[in-house]
Formats: structure tokens, C-alpha cells, sequence
């Protein structure tokens, strides 16, 4: 089972999301625990602080030091080898999240997320508490909670047994650092659009063929960042017909 807690001051945003669909399911099964905590629970002042100007000027607040570490060692321990999870801060300074890196995580035992807030995190919070940071794309949010909440989400649709197919998560885009390609199902012609005779061909290699091809293509234009050389190269020289 995986276990994941969340450390945020807006603990209300999310039990929409991680009671529907297969986030629900996969609680229900008791193949995932998702519990969220409200980081105010560990402040120590009579407002329940958490953040305070900036040393150096400039607009905005920073997320303090207390009460996010002491909040994050109760979860997850104090930094080291020793530690009993995973902490992830999400944040745009973080490394892009790719699927591959969705996989590995979903091996991990127990994962703590840390939303942050305002213009940022106490550098010294990242330092001594956080093991990585996560970025979920080069835009800006109001705070981490919905970058949590993509993270989650990708990660339960891996575990064994959320998922009606189990292919649905391995096949996906990404796989093999590819996008898909295009899908098509009923009416076999809509508007004057027919389904491509080679997915009604009922010749499984040829789609199969067909269908890769599409992805490589779609990947080439939309994201060459993602497509691995070798592959690139191997592919290019293969003509599959059947458009």
C-alpha cells in the first residue's frame, strides 16, 4: 500500500479529488492511504502563523521555517537515511515531472507532500527537511496544493489493481517516452471523417505498426524534447502505410 501525507493550509481543497474516481477506489481497496494535514495544526503562536516577510525586501511572504519542519519531521522523521518517507516539495524550482520519475516514486512506501505558499519556501526548510522538489510545468500557481493533487493522481493510477485494465497505465502517454497517437472509435464515419481502414483491418501487427508510427510522428511534432535518439532514428527508416 502506498501512504501519502499532505502538508497544506488549505486542507479543504481536497477531498473532492481524492474522493472520486479511482483516487477514491484505490482508498476504498485499501491500496492507498491519502490523509491530509492542516500545516496551521503546528504552529505555536496564538495566530496560527506561518509565514512572515522576506529578509532583502520585495512583495509577498515566505512560508517560515516553524512550523513546516517540525511538521514534516512528524510525518516523515528528520532528514537522513533514517526517515520513514519521501519528502517532496512541489514547486516551480523543482525538476519537470515525468512519468518515468511517476513509476519510481510509486515504489516508495510512503511519500510526504509539501505544499507551499505565498512567494516561496524558507531555503533553510528545503536544506533540512525536504528530499526533493517537483515542478509539474514552467507556469505559475497560487500554491502547491494542485501539483499535489496531479502527483497524486499519477501515482495511484500506477498502483496494482486501481485500474480495470491494467494496460490502460502501462500503454498510456509516455510510454517508451513517446505521446499516443490518435484514437478513434463509433460511428466509422462522422462529418465526413472515416477511422483509418488499418484500425478496422482486424491485422493486429499491422496496427500495432500503424499505431506507433502515429505516436512517433505526434511526438516529433509536439514534443522532441521527449523522443530518445536511438528510437527516433530506428523509426524514421520503417514506412508503415494504412492512413
Amino acid at each position: 500500500m502506498l501512504e501519502i501525507d499532505v502538508l497544506t493550509i488549505f486542507p479543504e481543497l481536497f477531498p473532492p479529488v481524492l474522493d472520486a474516481a479511482f483516487v477514491g477506489i484505490a482508498r476504498d481497496k485499501g491500496l492507498a492511504r491519502i490523509d491530509v494535514h492542516d500545516l496551521r495544526d503546528w504552529a505555536t503562536d496564538r495566530h496560527r502563523s506561518v509565514d512572515d516577510a522576506p529578509y532583502g525586501g520585495g512583495p509577498g511572504m515566505v512560508m517560515t521555517p516553524e512550523p513546516l519542519i517540525p511538521a514534516i519531521e512528524a510525518l516523515a522523521g528528520e532528514k537522513g537515511p533514517a526517515r520513514a518517507a519521501h519528502v517532496i516539495a512541489l514547486s516551480p524550482q523543482g525538476r519537470p515531472l515525468r512519468q518515468a520519475r511517476l513509476e519510481e516514486l510509486a515504489a516508495e512506501a510512503h511519500l510526504v507532500l509539501v505544499c507551499g505558499r505565498y512567494e516561496g519556501i524558507d531555503q533553510r526548510v528545503l536544506d533540512l527537511a525536504v528530499d526533493e522538489e517537483l515542478s509539474i510545468g514552467d507556469y505559475v500557481l497560487s500554491g502547491g496544493e494542485v501539483p499535489a493533487m496531479v502527483l497524486v493522481e499519477g501515482l495511484v493510477r500506477l498502483l496494482p489493481g486501481v485500474l480495470g485494465n491494467p494496460e490502460s497505465a502501462l500503454r498510456d502517454s509516455f510510454f517508451e517516452d513517446l505521446l499516443e497517437g490518435p484514437h478513434y472509435t463509433r460511428p466509422p464515419v462522422y462529418r465526413g471523417q472515416s477511422v483509418p481502414e488499418v484500425l478496422r483491418s482486424g491485422d493486429h501487427a499491422v496496427i500495432a505498426r500503424w499505431r506507433r508510427q502515429r505516436a512517433l510522428e505526434r511526438t516529433r511534432e509536439r514534443r522532441p524534447d521527449l523522443l530518445p535518439g536511438d528510437i527516433d532514428r530506428k523509426d524514421r527508416a520503417e514506412d508503415v502505410e494504412g492512413d
